[in-house]
């Protein structure tokens, strides 16, 4: 355990939320994950979750590897939710609906968000924020993935939310971030695509909500390939933030009826597999050597061994 881990263990032990001074609770901390065939990712990242986390949702698209079966492997107690629609909005909403924290942090099953940087949002989270928002351009954040193309189109879209919203983001686009329940009401997720962090983004300035930027290291994807594409996903992230502009200034009523229908499977529902952890203990060793720790994982797991 890092000194981060151990400080943030140490608040969370008698934790207590502090708003400006004049009120306190105990929190819980609920870590939502969705997946789209992320089996042979998922053996990098759910270890990898801090102990103090009291529960995770894996939330997945109707997946046709083994990502449920590996997951369940991994964590016997982790609760499996199947999302209602498609798209990654689709699916943080659900996971957000099902989740049962008081802190909810979202995070991405491909290896591209650190499990082991959960304890800086949770102290941004104690130390007053209403939410804390991940950031690769930060101090002290950077990204081994973001290409040159991406990165001109994540300015960009920057950019644009500080000029519309009078915000001073330097990340807009960055999937990594955790928020108090009571955010929830504001965020209103109702998109389906990848433009839900903007979307999100742009309703916490909007509702005029306490933001910490928390910087952060965005890694490569250690197996598959990205659901995400530059120019459509771009474009589709523009228009958002021109329709939120637009909203601005109707007064309109917090959106109640976002929460999504979804099933969420038995505790023991799932394929099991043999599944052996990994011996790395560090997130960097578990992305040198990916390839070699996809042997960990039984064959019946359907995971191709290179």
């Amino acid at each position: 355990m890092d000194a981060t881990e151990s400080t943030a263990t140490t608040i969370l032990a008698g934790a207590k939320r502090s708003s400006g001074g004049s009120s306190s609770r105990s929190a819980s901390i609920t870590v939502v994950v969705p997946t789209l065939n992320e089996a042979a990712n998922l053996p990098h990242v759910l270890p990898l979750i801090p102990d103090f986390v009291d529960e995770v949702v894996l939330v997945d698209g109707h997946s046709v590897d083994s990502t449920i079966a590996v997951a369940r492997a991994i964590r016997p107690d982790i609760r499996v939710v199947l999302q209602s629609g498609r798209g990654k909005g689709n699916a943080l909403a659900c996971g957000f609906a099902a989740a049962s924290g008081d802190i909810i942090v979202a995070m991405d099953a491909d290896g591209s968000t650190d499990p082991a940087e959960i304890p800086r949002f949770v102290e941004t989270l104690f130390a007053g924020s209403d939410y804390a928002k991940g950031t690769r351009y930060g101090r002290d954040g950077r990204s081994h993935d973001v290409t040159l193309v991406r990165n001109v189109g994540n300015w960009g879209l920057a950019i644009a939310v500080n000029m519309l919203f009078r915000t001073r983001y330097t990340d807009v686009t960055y999937g990594y971030n955790a928020f108090w329940r009571d955010c929830l009401q504001h965020l209103s997720v109702d998109c389906d695509g990848f433009e839900v962090e903007t979307l999100m983004t742009v309703r916490v300035a909007r509702a005029g909500l306490a933001m910490t930027e928390v910087p952060c290291v965005e890694h490569k994807r250690i197996h598959g390939e990205s659901k995400l594409h530059a120019a459509r996903d771009g474009l589709r992230i523009l228009r958002m933030i021109v329709r939120e502009r637009a909203r601005q200034h109707r007064n309109e009523r917090a959106l109640e009826g976002w929460r999504p229908p979804f099933r969420e499977l038995a505790q023991g529902e799932g394929i099991p597999v043999v599944y052996k952890r990994l011996e790395s203990g560090s997130r960097h060793e578990a992305h040198t050597h990916g390839s070699a720790a996809r042997s960990e994982l039984s064959p019946s797991v359907g995971v191709a061994s290179p």
